[in-house]
């Protein structure tokens, strides 16, 4: 069943309210607080990349405040181990066997501070659970609760103590963002309130974790015309077939394409996609896919501006509204 125009509006009326709040906390950053909120009602996990001290865990902070639900953060450090996160099996003297303690993992909206400090081993523990929404632990499934996003934040890479996050993971998040730093005006607010400190913050939660899952379920209804899903084909496609991309986007990444688009449109009161809703998204969507040709990024050319000249060269359909 596809989305009304009445459920549209009351859709972008909530999505309004949850970035509102957000933004309350996080200052002058109302493009990155919508797109935080496009990947949780897109069923999705974000990424966000950043020095430090721009906002990275005070929006994740923010965000999982804003939903009633559980919540919960872990520390990503070098001696991190994976059971750290999924949770580990402990023997019970009383009982003669082995119990499954969960481990963080097993909230809402977990935020996954500075992933890329843990060593590989430790970031891959995540694979499962973020593209299936369970943990595998001694031969025994165990889901999550729904809604179920990671809010992941990284330095960049060229800082000291980082490692690359692997491919496959890097596929599994949503989309990637950056916060950057305010501007004049919002630092001069932030400096005003420089006697409060950061986590003494609180948003308060205007909808419920039920609720985050009829949105995600209501979102996915929104309607996709034919030529939007050709248009989407063919921009992932071109990224396999750039000269300077080694690696293109996956099929994962045209789905999400896809699903976050349809959030979007929801988000400003359409029931139906439209090309610039794509046109939007693009980068945020597939740039983290992309692996350069070692050359390519020597001569400084980022997956960044690949995305910009495919969107260029690919022509986007014409405006169709559903019937």
């Amino acid at each position: 069943m596809t989305m009304t125009p009445e459920q549209a509006r009351r859709f972008a009326d909530v999505f309004e309210h949850l970035v509102r709040g957000v933004e309350e906390v996080l200052l002058g950053k109302e493009h990155v607080i919508r797109l935080a909120f496009t990947a949780l009602l897109s069923e999705g996990h974000l990424l966000l990349e950043d020095v430090p001290g721009t906002g990275k865990t005070s929006l994740a902070r923010a965000m999982a405040q804003s939903v009633h639900g559980s919540n919960s953060r872990v520390q990503f450090t070098p001696d991190l181990l994976p059971g750290d996160i999924t949770g580990v099996s402990i023997y019970d003297q009383r009982s003669g066997a082995f119990e499954y303690h969960r481990g963080p993992i097993f909230a809402n909206i977990v935020l996954a501070d500075e992933i890329n400090r843990a060593s590989p081993k430790t970031q891959a523990a995540l694979l499962e659970v973020m593209e299936e929404g369970q943990v595998t632990a001694d031969g025994v499934t165990h889901q999550v609760s729904l809604p179920f996003m990671v809010i992941a934040t990284q330095n960049p890479i060229e800082q000291a103590g980082t490692y690359r996050l692997p491919e496959a993971q890097l596929d599994r998040f949503i989309m990637k963002a950056s916060i950057g730093y305010p501007d004049h005006a919002s630092t001069i607010r932030i400096l005003e309130g420089a006697g409060h400190r950061a986590h003494d913050n609180v948003v308060q939660a205007v909808i419920s974790a039920e609720s985050i899952v009829e949105l995600a379920a209501l979102a996915r209804s929104v309607f996709v015309d034919s030529s939007i899903n050709d248009y989407v084909a063919r921009l992932v496609e071109a990224t396999r077939t750039a000269p300077e991309v080694r690696l293109g986007a996956s099929v994962r990444g045209a789905l999400a394409l896809i699903r976050a688009s349809k959030t979007l449109a929801a988000s400003h009161g359409r029931h139906y996609v439209i090309p610039d809703d794509v046109k939007a998204l693009a980068l945020s969507v597939l740039a983290h896919r992309l692996m350069l040709d070692p050359e390519a990024e020597f001569d400084g050319v980022t997956t960044s501006s690949v995305i910009a000249q495919i969107l260029i060269e690919t022509p986007p359909p014409g405006d169709r509204q559903p019937v």
